[in-house]
């Protein structure tokens, strides 16, 4: 016969209300769980008399129960650490029949141990003797549950020291204890998530105040994705940018993921608009049920799937997180997207707003890079047509011509503008008139070579400089522009180089001078 823990040497035992000051007292000092489970083990013991105590602590991710702790003799931990069991497995024996005083008490002979399992631990110990004997075929089970009601785990004890069933008083002392239990273990849960959440902030603030320090929008992208990673446990992170022109998404960084494997099949920006439903919106973000992502995307476009899953309605299964990235206009730039919890678990309403502001981080980078980009193109752009300005094209022409004095080279120089465009302004407004000069820049543009430029050079004025080009492919040129003009007009004037000049300003001149005349001849075209 196994001697019962109550009566090892170094265990001194513990009154009922000095175990209910003990279990009080680890509510206040609650942080580690499992030193705690081992401690609030050896409370119960100690205090109320019992050979075993496990504490089968329940598992969100795979909505089961794995024995945690045990506090007994060897065989016992042997048997039933580590020993998960299914929820279902759990319900005949807390059935209501077993229910008494809060404890759910199992009498030898009335429940079929081999039933749910083989390995349920069996004690080694002789029954009791008289009318409320214990027998090692009984069960007592106490559930430890949250302040809302749902299950932390469940307490289960056996091998009484007097070896006699517990009366009501014992039940009443164990549940309370059991009580006591239950708010240290959610004590120390919550102090570990929050634990989890300060690191995530702590992580954030340092992303944040690493910004400038890399001012590449990629750089910031990256510093996003790992400090998801870090600091939120998604193993697999992954920033899409939207093409503004076409809405085409493409990955922009990824952490956990190959950026290049993201994307098997082109895919849109409209693609994935349905899956910012609202129903699907938990702060800010958006997390969409397996079944319903595939109803919305084609899995053609993306075909991974999660592979870190769990068990249970707490727990992440295929699901799709996703976080638009919104530019100062509203529109989504990008999407920020986690997968591969490595807890298992849908995330908390904390860890969703720390993923929001993450979001946000990566969002301010891609703007910014933005309006870095823009600043850089409109240094040599023009804001409204995007065409080339000015400053770039006296840049080009001087060097074009020094280009081809020096390889014995020639080019075209066309210098154009829109007729009667000051009328186009006086009765339609300006905005007519930038509508019409921006179609104007359009046209331009598909008329050209891809070797020819063309420039905005003032008000309505345009230049084109057209490489390797005679006379007659500039005329080419023009005559696409004219085809596709859908009710405009416009004059050419047309110089070339060195043909007809071997300088710069002589050349824009005389091309300048060959416009005027093709104005007044009404003929829309002069070539020096």
């Amino acid at each position: 016969m196994r001697t019962p823990a109550l009566d090892e040497p170094n265990l001194p035992p513990v009154s009922p209300l000095r175990g209910l000051l003990e279990v009080t007292r680890l509510v206040r000092g609650a942080d580690d769980v499992p030193e705690l489970l081992v401690a609030i083990a050896r409370v119960v013991a100690e205090s109320l008399g019992y050979g075993t105590v496990a504490i089968n602590l329940y598992r969100p991710e795979w909505d089961d129960f794995e024995t945690a702790t045990v506090h007994g003799g060897e065989e016992a931990k042997k048997t039933l650490v580590g020993h998960v069991r299914r929820i279902e497995e759990w319900e005949p024996v807390l059935a209501e029949r077993f229910h008494r005083r809060g404890a759910y008490v199992v009498p030898a002979g009335e429940f079929d141990w081999g039933t749910p399992g083989q390995d349920f631990y069996l004690p080694d110990e002789e029954a009791g003797v008289g009318e409320n004997a214990w027998h090692p075929l009984d069960a007592l089970f106490v559930p430890m549950r949250h302040h809302d009601g749902h299950l932390l785990g469940i307490l289960s004890v056996d091998e009484p020291a007097n070896r006699q069933r517990p009366t009501d008083d014992d039940l009443e002392v164990l549940v309370a204890l059991a009580d006591h239990a239950a708010i240290a273990l959610q004590s120390a849960q919550e102090a570990a998530n929050a634990g989890r959440h300060r690191l995530a902030l702590e992580q954030l603030l340092r992303v944040s105040t690493g910004l400038t320090a890399h001012p590449s929008a990629d750089a910031i992208m990256q510093r996003v994705c790992v400090g998801v990673r870090d600091a939120l446990g998604f193993q697999n992170v992954l920033v899409l940018l939207t093409d503004p022109l076409t809405s085409q998404v493409s990955a922009g960084a990824a952490v956990g993921w190959s950026r290049d494997s993201v994307l098997t099949a082109p895919i849109y920006l409209p693609d994935i608009l349905p899956l910012f439903d609202p129903a699907f919106e938990v702060e800010g973000c958006y997390l969409v049920p397996n079944d319903e992502a595939e109803r919305l995307v084609s899995r053609e476009k993306i075909t991974y799937a999660s592979k870190l899953n769990g068990r249970g309605p707490h727990a992440w299964n295929r699901h799709w997180l996703l976080v638009p990235l919104r530019g100062a206009d509203d529109a989504i730039i990008g999407i920020l997207s986690a997968d591969e919890p490595a807890d298992r678990l849908l995330p908390s309403s904390e860890k969703l707003q720390a993923l929001r502001i993450f979001a946000n981080q990566a969002a301010a980078a891609i703007v910014s890079a933005e309006r870095v980009r823009e600043l850089s193109f409109l240094a040599d752009h023009d804001p409204l047509t995007r065409l080339l300005n000015r400053r770039a094209f006296v840049e080009r022409l001087e060097a074009e011509v020094a280009r081809a004095i020096r390889y014995e080279r020639q080019f075209g120089l066309v210098v154009c503008d829109l007729d009667g465009f000051k009328s186009v302004n006086d009765r339609l407004g300006h905005a007519a008139g930038d509508e019409a000069l921006q179609m104007f820049a359009r046209t331009i543009e598909k008329a050209l070579r891809k070797s020819d430029n063309a420039f905005r050079i003032g008000g309505d004025e345009f230049a084109l400089l057209l490489a390797e080009a005679t006379e007659d492919d500039a005329r080419e040129v023009i005559d696409r522009i004219r085809d596709k003009m859908d009710g405009m007009r416009a004059s050419f004037g047309v110089a070339s180089c060195p043909t007809d000049a071997g300088d710069a300003q002589t050349l824009f001149r005389l091309a300048d001078e060959a416009l005027y005349h093709a104005k007044r001849s009404g003929t829309g075209l002069q070539f020096v």
